[in-house]
């Protein structure tokens, strides 16, 4: 599939859906919230289902996040997307800000007033971000909520069902290394890091890790996905096993263990559980994914992904 360039945005949308999300977060008792072009894995193209800043202002680029007040909103963009979100947004309902003229926690701290609850998915953001939002939050005597329902889902009616891309196996001999191999080297990184597990989080890692491929989003080629590596012994590979044939889960579960998305954050509290350390890649890692462990007795090691290590 070659790259199209359609114009899919709607700035009409703007207003209603505004409207939309500012009714829920009322029924939240919420006096903001935080949208990002972003989705759990943090990568910068998301399948249609994890479109939410698309669907709520009509921007298309493949950076920004939005800001919903009850009487205020705003749309941070980089340099690249300055003209594109003047023209795809309701500037009325959200301004454009340029990201290299003001930050979001400026912009945050400037708006924020004593007692007021600002609300963020913990599944769309990362250790990093959230340090920075909880010190603007601090600054202006409020309060950041992490909620376990993000509210625009709540009002997106039409909202597309997640991706089911078949998945692949990639020919060793183009991979140049097996996955065996390749989990050797990241287990003795964990290792080396005093670690006793990982948790990867951006699906090239894990497609490069599994020597495996995938057809989620056009024109990236790994499968949306979660891992957790454990310093010796399988890793468990949370991915909806509609993707996989019969013949690549027989191929796999030589490797790994194979489990729907949705135990990916129960196995979290069971590690959690046993005392264990996690490496986390603080900049690739949603909010929710540490908490989780760190609630159930476990200790992050916030370090690179040992994929990405050279």
């Amino acid at each position: 599939m070659f790259q199209t360039f359609h114009d899919l945005h709607d700035p009409s949308c703007g207003a209603p859906r505004a409207a939309l999300l500012r009714k829920a977060l009322q029924q939240q008792s919420l006096d903001g919230f935080l949208i990002p072009r972003a989705d759990a894995h943090q990568g910068e193209y998301v399948p249609p289902s994890e479109s939410r800043l698309q669907w709520l202002t009509g921007f298309s680029g493949s950076a920004g996040v939005a800001v919903v007040f009850g009487e205020d909103a705003a749309i941070f963009v980089d340099g690249r997307y300055t003209l594109q979100a003047q023209n795809q947004v309701d500037t009325s309902v959200f301004p454009v800000q340029h990201l290299a003229n003001q930050s979001i926690v400026r912009w945050l701290a400037s708006r924020l007033k004593p007692g007021q609850r600002f609300g963020y998915d913990p599944m769309l953001h990362t250790m990093s971000e959230i340090k920075k939002l909880k010190a603007a939050c601090q600054e202006a005597g409020a309060e950041l909520v992490g909620v376990d329902a993000n509210p625009v889902d709540a009002v997106w009616e039409d909202r597309p069902e997640p991706p089911l891309g078949a998945v692949s196996l990639h020919d060793e001999k183009l991979a140049g290394q097996s996955a065996v191999e390749k989990l050797k080297k990241i287990q003795k990184a964990i290792m080396d890091g005093k670690s006793d597990a990982c948790v990867l989080t951006q699906p090239e890692s894990i497609a490069w890790l599994l020597n495996i491929r995938g057809s989620d989003i056009p024109r990236i080629p790994s499968p949306l996905s979660f891992a957790v590596v454990p310093s010796q012994g399988k890793p468990s590979l949370f991915i909806d096993g509609r993707k996989l044939s019969n013949f690549l889960r027989s191929s796999l579960e030589d490797l790994v263990v194979i489990e729907e998305p949705d135990g990916f954050l129960p196995s979290l509290e069971r590690l959690g559980k046993t005392g264990a350390k996690v490496m986390l890649d603080p900049a690739l890692t949603g909010q929710v994914i540490a908490d989780t462990f760190v609630q159930n007795g476990g200790t992050v090691v916030e370090a690179t992904d040992p994929v990405m290590l050279p």
